[in-house]
């Protein structure tokens, strides 16, 4: 009797180390689980930086577009009432583009903002709101801003990259120089 006693203690408290993870085997599982661990922690991590890191340029490029557009519509306005006499509608709207750009949290004075002809002979030349000869011609408003000044990270996969809006259209309709 002694003998049974013997053999199902030591076969129950084999079965309690089991359960508990504890023994060779339980020791095995848990170095797997670590190294699985070590595997897939930095891919995940990864993924989540980059995809923060992606968001940051989407919403770059949607301020920035938003901001194309309201020059766009300040480049079709009747800018007469709009502008001062010391000033002109062309650095009225770069001003107003970097002003948006600043107040929406992105670096406003790193933008190079370009206001060109968009077809013809003048094509990439600079428009000059003010020309009457102007009128209903195409006109291309441009931003560029450096991704290194909007990039969370030091990043060197998108380094010299740049995050780009641009709006064709055509000026003056119904704006001052129509007048």
């Amino acid at each position: 009797m002694i003998g049974k006693r013997l053999i199902s203690n030591s076969a129950r408290a084999h079965h309690d180390e089991k359960r508990r993870g504890v023994g060779r085997c339980g020791e095995k599982r848990r170095g797997v689980a670590a190294l699985e661990a070590a595997v897939v922690t930095p891919m995940l991590l990864v993924l989540v930086l980059g995809t923060i890191e992606m968001g940051t340029a989407l919403r770059a490029s949607t301020i920035m577009q938003s901001a194309v557009r309201e020059a766009g519509r300040l480049a079709s306005m009747d800018w007469r009432y709009i502008v001062a006499d010391d000033d002109t509608p062309n650095a009225k709207l770069v001003r107003d583009l970097r002003n948006f750009v600043t107040a929406s949290g992105l670096p406003g004075d790193q933008l190079t903002v370009s206001v060109i002809h968009a077809d013809g002979d003048d094509e990439g030349e600079n428009f000059d709101l003010t020309d009457p000869d102007n009128n209903l011609k195409l006109i291309k408003i441009e931003l560029s801003l450096p991704y290194s000044q909007i990039s969370l990270w030091p990043n060197r996969y998108l380094g010299g990259s740049n995050v780009n809006a641009r709006l064709i259209m055509r000026a003056g309709m119904g704006a001052g120089l129509a007048h």
